[in-house]
Parts: C-alpha cells; structure tokens; sequence
C-alpha cells in the first residue's frame, strides 16, 4: 500500500513539474511577444486637430481644437503642440481660417491667420513681398480660368526701342493671392475677373507698372507641378510674318510717250515725242 501511494505522489510530482515547466515556457513566449509589440509602436506626440469641417474666413476658438497622440516621426511640418501656441492670448486674439479643414485634419501654421489677423490679403504676404494689383481682360486673363493660389507668367505687347511692336516675357512664375476681392484658394469655381491681386517685391511691382502703363499685359497659366525655369521670351512682328525680301532695283530707261488713235475696231498706239 505504501509503495503504491509511494508511486502515485512521485507521479503526481512530475506531472506537477511539468505543468509548472509548461506554464513557464508559455510565459517567457508572452513576455517576448510582448516586448516586441512594445518595440513596433511607434513614439507618439501631442498634436492639435480641428474638431469640425471649418472654411475659408471662419474663426477658430478653442472649441474648435483638440489635442491627439500623433506619430512623433511624423508631425505635419507647422502643427501645434499646445493651446498656448495656438492662442497666446486665448480667445481674445482668434485665428481666422486660410484654407479648408476637415474634420480631424492637423491645424497647420500655413492655414491659418496669426492671433488676431484678419484673412485678408495682408496674411498671405511673404517676408519682404508686397501685393499688386492688375488689370486684365478675358483674353488676358487666360477666360476666367485663373484662381488664388495659381501662378502665371506675365507677357508684355508694346512698342520696341525702334518703334518696332514686341511681346516679351517680363516675369515669370508670379504668385496671385486673390482675383478682385477674392482671396480664397479653396474656390474651384471660373470667375470672370477684372483685376488680379499679386504678391512680388518692391522692384518687381515696381517693373510690372512701368509695364502696365507702356502696353499690354497678357496672362498665362503655370502648371501645378511646373518647377521648371522659363528663359527670355521675345518676339516682334517681323519675326511673326518673316524677314521682308529687299527688291534691288534696277537701272532707269528712257521716258516713252504714245497716242492710242482707234481706227475702226482696231486701236493704233503711236510713239510720240513728251512734251512735259
């Protein structure tokens, strides 16, 4: 009796070990699966979203913001990271909206105003730009297909140093922030417009109205996805109908006079000496 008793307790001992020796591999297989689920999550950062669909000119306030865990290595380039960024001043200096926002998108610098600016055109200018404005036509308004936001190479029709009519490209690549009194970039819609507003430094202006003033200014529509550098562009009226052939002319003959007397049905030309 005891040797069986004996035997079942050292059975029971090694089915114990066993389990215990089981249950160990399976922890040690769970810690290491763990740590490398811990090892593929990536860090995270605080960054601002809007919590609703906002457009161009809406104000934003703090209710329009909410703070989520962001991809660290993969922060939008002018997200915020706190609400004092966003409103140093709190409610009391709000940014106004420069381009749509849906729901959950990043609040990025370039999409808004500074605390307390207006969306006008004075927030989109540039260090050192100033904005212009110009006079166009259907024609040289490339039909009522340009928008805020494109760029257009400017073309001028006048009158050359020789009296000669030219077109010539005189800039290239110039940036428009509104068409007439509209300055949002998110209106896909054609507008028939009679001014355009541009951005370009003082030289620039200042070269764009001496031209304006001198001839014609024609428009034309730069590609989306065009970096590419435009050369010097020039073409007169000669070069549009091609170099006119010179006539040489030739050594000058003697001065014939005649009398046409008709006789009948026929008509008799007589040389005769001129009096004159």
């Amino acid at each position: 009796m005891r040797l069986v008793f004996g035997l079942v307790l050292i059975l029971g001992i090694g089915i114990a070990g066993f389990a215990v020796k089981i249950a160990m591999e399976r922890f040690e297989q769970y810690q290491t699966a763990l740590a490398r689920q811990e090892q593929a999550i990536l860090p995270t950062t605080t960054v601002f979203v809007v919590s609703r669909p906002m457009r161009y000119g809406e104000t934003i306030s703090l209710r329009d913001v909410q703070a989520v865990r962001w991809p660290a290595e993969f922060v939008p380039f002018g997200a915020f990271s706190t609400l004092e960024a966003i409103f140093p001043a709190g409610d009391e200096e709000p940014r106004m909206v420069l381009r749509a926002m849906e729901r959950h998108e990043p609040l990025l610098s370039t999409k808004v105003t500074a605390p307390g600016e207006d969306a006008g055109v004075a927030s989109r200018l540039g260090q050192g730009m100033r904005a212009f404005s110009m006079s166009i036509d259907l024609v040289g308004g490339v039909s009522g297909f340009l928008r805020p936001g494109d760029r257009v190479d400017v073309y001028w029709t006048g009158s050359g140093r020789n009296g000669e009519s030219i077109t010539r490209l005189i800039r290239s690549n110039v940036q428009i922030i509104a068409i007439d009194q509209i300055a949002d970039t998110d209106r896909n819609n054609p507008i028939i417009a009679r001014t355009i507003t541009i951005e370009a430094p003082p030289q620039e202006i200042a070269a764009l109205t001496q031209a304006q003033s001198t001839g014609r200014l024609t428009l034309a529509l730069v590609g989306i996805n065009d970096e590419s550098e435009t050369e010097t562009v020039e073409f007169s009226r000669d070069a549009l109908f091609g170099e006119r052939e010179e006539v040489a002319e030739g050594p000058v003959g003697p001065r014939i006079c005649t009398v046409r007397n008709r006789r009948g049905a026929e008509v008799v030309i007589t040389p005769v000496p001129c009096t004159d």
